[in-house]
């Protein structure tokens, strides 16, 4: 059909939902019904639209403490790496990092337990990536050695 015509049932179908979802989006905000009348939105959701929030990124060190820590208690639990410390989503230096310290966690683990072992663990990662990222990353600084 011509302009001003009726819409194509496909299209009618298209506008109808495009318009259903829109006042669903203006309509489903946070309505307020909180006790004392105040806006209240669930754990990790914005009180003023209802929507979650996104999610913090990590610095560098962060990443660089929650892989290598990681792949450390999986090492020192018995298993094996997954490839090379690429595949294992690791930098060769976080490698290195990681080699360290799962030599003195098993040392850790032979003599003092396995509890002494994790916590040796958790805080030599901690330590090694929080200095290898003190400067920036690994295109600067400590990174290079």
């Amino acid at each position: 059909m011509g302009r001003g015509g009726a819409l194509r049932p496909g299209r009618a179908a298209l506008t109808l939902v495009t318009a259903v979802g829109i006042a669903a989006a203006a309509g489903c905000g946070n309505s307020g019904d909180g006790a004392d009348g105040s806006a209240r939105g669930a754990p990790g959701t914005s009180a003023s639209s209802g929507l979650p929030r996104p999610p913090r990124s990590l610095s560098g060190a962060e990443l660089c403490v929650s892989a290598v820590g990681y792949w450390a208690r999986e090492m020192l639990d018995g298993g094996e790496p997954y490839g090379d410390y690429q595949s294992m989503g690791l930098s060769n230096r976080q490698y290195d990092i990681l080699r360290e310290v799962v030599d003195a966690a098993r040392t850790a683990k032979r003599d003092q337990g396995a509890r002494a072992a994790r916590e040796l663990i958790d805080r030599q990662v901690r330590q090694a990536c929080t200095d290898g990222y003190r400067d920036g990353g690994p295109s600067r600084g400590p990174w290079q050695s």
